[in-house]
């Protein structure tokens, strides 16, 4: 089975309580770790698509990482907006028993192939700019390298992650959405908003060819989400 929960916004390492942003945050990572334990098993497999640490270095985050690696379950992760310790792609990979960390690849989870890619702000998007566009531009390409290497390796049932949403507040196509259409991906999810009040920009259920789900950790009040039975 797979599951799905973002923005972890784990802290072990440094000082930067969640609480400031709410009482539901109030001591999450205690909430995600029972939740974590009483809903996925060893053989199951979770994505986490971003915003995983608050550390700013790899050797910050690394007691983070290790927290995640001690939760059941295979780990599928991408980067997210915040977490500025991403370096290293092959080191952080050879160095955990159950943490894939997913970058221009994927990784094959049962009959299945995982992808991903981070995102960014979209057109549309409230001061989306020039810089933005450059950004934009170049995940395009990584989500596609993600995708082509799986279709290279004869997969077929594609499940994508994402941290930024893959559509605006409009819920216009994007290069993304154009992109998990011409790769047939099956299930896409997503996290990066927070609180009620961002929760419906959100695109949520079908679009296009593909299911798509907000996992935000607050969305699921800190409980992982099916998102492909076995």
């Amino acid at each position: 089975m797979i599951f799905g929960i973002g923005d972890l916004h784990l802290s072990h390492s440094v000082e930067k309580p969640m609480s400031i942003f709410g009482e539901d945050w109030f001591n999450h990572q205690e909430k995600i770790k029972k939740n974590w334990e009483a809903t996925v098993s060893s053989e199951d497999a979770v994505l986490i698509p971003g915003d995983i640490s608050w550390a700013m270095t790899q050797e910050e985050a690394w007691e983070d990482l290790l927290w995640i690696d001690n939760l059941p379950g295979k780990k599928y992760l991408i980067r997210g907006n915040h977490d500025y310790w991403w370096k290293r792609i092959t080191k952080m990979n050879e160095a955990f028993n159950t943490l894939h960390f997913i970058q221009n690849k994927f990784f094959p989870y049962r009959q299945y192939a995982i992808c991903g890619a981070r995102g960014w702000i979209l057109p549309g998007s409230a001061d989306f700019n020039e810089h933005d566009e450059k950004i934009y531009l170049r995940e395009a390409l990584r989500l596609e390298a993600s995708l082509k290497d799986a279709k290279k390796s004869g997969q077929n049932q594609i499940v994508a992650m994402m941290h930024y949403p893959p559509l605006n507040e409009k819920k216009e196509p994007s290069h993304f959405t154009r992109l998990m259409d011409r790769y047939n991906v099956k299930k896409v999810v997503y996290g990066h908003l927070h609180g009620e009040d961002s929760w419906g920009s959100g695109s949520i259920g079908q679009f296009g060819k593909a299911d798509y789900r907000l996992v935000s950790s607050d969305y699921l009040n800190f409980t992982p989400a099916e998102i492909c039975p076995d």
